[in-house]
């Protein structure tokens, strides 16, 4: 095992081998053959998105490649934005705006019976929920919501409470994480970017294309560690104290990414002591990066 160079100074292999592809996914495909592609095209033994998304549905999709693969879970916790095109089933009331407000904060759901998970009543937060336009009888609506939300059950009890019922229309992710679909990319462009270098030698592109892993940690609290402490946790060990160089604020157990003082990163896992102290472990590892 060894530390990773500093992200902006990887070649373009080991770039590839510990990235992250912003991808804009198409209609058609599911996201599982979607990374399969990915992983194929640029030639690593595996790689992973960062939530589901079912064959019809578009947008932002972060595909991690290689050995960034094990940031998978600091995606999956954050937070999703979607837009999506309520289909009432008659005309909208008056009160549709008030009515679909109350659905923002924290609302009780059970995955509908085609998911990849059990059928357990679960609690979800919606943390924004905008009527952008309504047009006869369908909604634009705008959710910011949890992880693991489904809203398509979400459009269903929204058409109960607005009383027309309702389901679901198109619907687009605009954000996972730290990504959104200001700047995405699609398979296309993944496809010309690596032709350019492999044929051409021109890396600028797929510099471009493919971020280092580490911006999918973008947002997550930082630890900067020692090299000699990152080489402790190479082989295992938690992070102790004394071998912090600084800590961003965060509450215990929170999920936490760790660094060299180059910006490489070293592990993500949850703090347990005091960055500040002068003995004992501050984080229990979840992930080894490196």
């Amino acid at each position: 095992m060894s530390l990773r160079a500093p992200p902006d100074d990887r070649d373009v292999d080991a770039l590839l081998e510990f990235g992250v592809v912003r991808l804009d996914k198409p209609p058609g495909p599911s996201a599982h053959q979607v990374s399969a592609w990915v992983r194929d095209m640029v030639g690593v033994e595996k790689a992973a998105h960062a939530g589901t998304l079912d064959p019809k549905v578009t947008g932002c999709l972060p595909v991690l490649t290689g050995a960034a693969t094990r940031l998978a879970p600091a995606l999956l916790e954050g937070r999703k934005e979607y837009v999506s095109v309520l289909e009432l089933h008659g005309d909208p009331p008056s009160d549709i705006d008030a009515t679909i407000a109350e659905f923002e904060g924290k609302l009780y759901q059970k995955p509908p019976r085609k998911s990849a998970v059990s059928r357990r009543l679960r609690v979800r937060e919606i943390y924004a929920l905008d009527l952008l336009e309504l047009d006869g009888r369908q909604a634009l609506l705008r959710i910011s919501c949890e992880s693991g939300t489904y809203i398509r059950k979400l459009c269903h009890d929204l058409g109960l409470a607005i009383g027309t019922g309702a389901h679901m229309g198109d619907l687009r992710r605009t954000a996972t994480g730290p990504f959104d679909d200001r700047d995405l990319d699609t398979l296309h462009d993944l496809s010309d970017a690596l032709a350019a270098w492999r044929e051409d030698d021109d890396d600028s592109w797929i510099r471009e294309v493919v971020d280092p892993g580490e911006h999918a940690l973008d947002g997550i609290p930082a630890i900067t560690i020692a090299p000699s402490a990152a080489e402790q946790v190479a082989e295992g060990a938690p992070v102790y104290a004394p071998g912090v160089i600084d800590a961003d604020d965060t509450d215990e157990n929170a999920l936490v990414a760790c660094y060299t003082p180059n910006g490489a990163a070293v592990c993500l896992g949850r703090r347990v002591g005091d960055p500040d102290a002068d003995h004992g472990t501050v984080v229990d590892l979840e992930r080894v990066l490196v």
